[in-house]
């Protein structure tokens, strides 16, 4: 039974995004899709398998938070001086997602994704292997842990998180992961007044501070999405990522 394709929406891409993928990283769009199809038949990886679905939710979704680096002809908020060989890494990665996607359309980044699950670090090692993508590499454990690890610790120029569970929790995983002047990217569905004030309030314990809260729509099924951009400011305390469960026990507050 051959793949479904992959819808192109050049178009969609530009007007919401303002940025479109080349040939060649649509036809890898294409085969991380038929990947993912296939592990699913041995693991639980995604729901999100129609075509229109997975370009939508997995692909567009994973592009979305940095499409502010990806524009070329407006200003970002993101410094100019963001090392080309940028390194980013991807916080509770799953099937791959943002990371995967990240790392096809810039491949002169460094993309390290990271996951508690070893047969979800191993499919994506194959996936990796099978999409050439010499910028990729998987790293299986906590991020509580990992973000103790001095070669991890304040290593990364950005860490995104596809956000679960209270934006605090999600903040004590990355930002310890983050150099100072480096960036933190929340991808979320709602968010609320509230979810401001919990953020803002653990922030100010582990050295970050929200630049901005960027509201959007999914350009299919008009989905609710928010982008929130983290700036490293000072070094995390050493006390922060707490031990492995209990930020998610404990939230900061």
């Amino acid at each position: 039974m051959e793949t479904p394709k992959l819808p192109k929406t050049l178009e969609v891409w530009q007007n919401t995004i303002n940025w479109h993928p080349s040939e060649s990283q649509q036809q890898r769009f294409q085969e991380l899709y038929e990947i993912i199809l296939i592990g699913n038949r041995q693991q639980n990886l995604t729901r999100i398998t129609a075509p229109e679905d997975f370009w939508e939710k997995h692909l567009w979704d994973s592009l979305l938070g940095i499409a502010p680096l990806l524009k070329t002809d407006s200003t970002s908020i993101f410094e100019p001086n963001l090392p080309k060989n940028a390194k980013i890494i991807d916080v509770g990665t799953g099937a791959g997602f943002p990371g995967i996607p990240i790392a096809i359309t810039n491949p002169h980044w460094n993309i390290t994704l990271l996951d508690s699950t070893r047969k979800k670090i191993a499919f994506l090692a194959r996936a990796i292997a099978k999409l050439q993508l010499q910028n990729t590499t998987t790293l299986l454990g906590r991020a509580e842990a990992i973000g103790q690890q001095s070669q991890h610790r304040e290593n990364y120029d950005i860490a995104v998180i596809r956000a679960v569970g209270q934006p605090s929790v999600c903040a004590e995983y990355i930002l310890p992961l983050v150099k100072v002047g480096g960036w933190g990217i929340l991808y979320r569905g709602q968010w609320k007044e509230d979810d401001t004030l919990n953020l803002e309030s653990a922030l100010s314990k582990l050295g970050g501070k929200i630049k901005l809260i960027q509201p959007g729509k999914t350009p299919i099924s008009q989905g609710i999405r928010h982008c929130i951009y983290i700036k490293k400011i000072i070094p995390t305390q050493s006390k922060y990522p707490r031990a492995v469960g209990i930020p998610h026990q404990q939230p900061l507050k």
